[in-house]
């Protein structure tokens, strides 16, 4: 399969070089981070938004930065359309970026199929879904090679996230290192006064490396965090892989570069290692 860029040219830029200097920017800005570009970590999994990149890239910037370059990820996010399956994967071909082709990692797929029978392979799941495709240009920029394996979610069952995760961490200790990536943006268009105290309750669990907090949280405070089934499998993964600490890189909510306060999105990048 050769999957096309679905949203180049509106999330991020559609040409290579101005693609380069967008992610370098995004890099380079970092948002709040508080460190420096030079500390580099070996993590486990990281929590990243999707938003287009003039919003959110920054704070993906500031974890994608911080990462030792990794040279098999695992991509998990979920699917914001509703067509295919509710847990689907890709398991062979590549995913073209204006930076170039993305190549899928066949042997990690199938591990992880086998691992988790809820995966299904679906690529039409994944062919107007962003949440995934954005991260790559990151990937592409800060690892000269790797490969990588994409899942989608459109399921909020827990059993069903606990089993992913378990398998991600299965098939990453196996198979190490592998970085699993969740892609998910925070509480979605409320005002910035009531987004970030929902915002820091979920980021309060994701530190708690509790995944099972996290989905209550969610749920009984109507926290509109897109992502959230992908965070909790990557939590999963994580304690299982042997994580003992998170780290909030970076936040910020859209009205911090529109102005507009009224209705914004959160955005959270986290560390899990």
């Amino acid at each position: 399969m050769i999957r096309r860029p679905a949203v180049a040219g509106h999330f991020y830029p559609g040409e290579p070089e101005a693609l380069g200097q967008a992610v370098d920017f995004c890099l380079r800005e970092a948002g709040t981070s508080r460190f420096p570009a030079e500390t580099r970590v070996d993590a486990l999994a990281c929590i990243v938004p999707h938003a287009g990149y003039p919003y959110s890239g920054p704070v993906a910037g500031a974890v994608y930065r911080r990462l030792t370059p990794p040279s098999r990820v695992i991509l998990v996010g979920p699917r914001h359309f509703p067509e295919g399956r509710p847990m689907a994967i890709v398991s062979e071909g590549e995913w073209l970026t204006p930076l170039g082709a993305a190549r899928i990692d066949a042997e990690l797929a199938s591990e992880l199929k086998r691992a988790c029978p809820l995966l299904r392979e679906d690529a039409v799941a994944h062919e107007h879904e962003h949440a995934l495709e954005v991260q790559l240009p990151f990937l592409q920029r800060i690892a000269r090679e790797f490969t990588f394996v994409p899942i989608v979610l459109g399921t909020i069952v827990l059993a069903a996230l606990e089993e992913l995760g378990e398998a991600m961490a299965r098939v990453a200790a196996g198979r190490g290192p592998v970085l699993v990536v969740a892609s998910s943006d925070m509480n979605h268009y409320e005002s910035d006064s009531l987004t970030r105290p929902k915002d820091r309750m979920a980021i309060a669990k994701i530190l708690e490396l509790d995944p099972t907090g996290l989905y209550e949280t969610v749920r009984e405070h109507d926290i509109s965090m897109c992502g959230f089934a992908a965070a909790v499998a990557a939590l999963f993964a994580a304690r299982r892989l042997g994580a003992s600490e998170a780290e909030l890189v970076s936040y910020a909510t859209s009205g911090d570069v529109t102005g507009d306060r009224e209705a914004v999105v959160g955005y959270a990048g986290i560390l899990l290692r």
